[in-house]
């Protein structure tokens, strides 16, 4: 699983930080952006972030 941040949509409210802090941070910009590697172990909360991304700004790769 590959996911990427789409840095229009984001408003940097950090949601996917407080449920998968090891994938996700925020940048200079204040916009969310992949910090990490996504593993069997947090793969779950990647997808609770992308469900809960209020703009939808995180986008599964495939």
């Amino acid at each position: 699983m590959k996911v990427k941040i789409d840095k229009e949509l984001c408003i940097g409210c950090e949601l996917c930080v407080q449920i998968a802090g090891d994938v996700f941070g925020i940048d200079d910009d204040d916009s969310a952006e992949v910090i990490g590697e996504i593993t069997e172990d947090n793969e779950d909360d990647v997808r609770d972030s992308i469900q809960s991304c209020p703009t939808e700004a995180i986008i599964e790769k495939t």
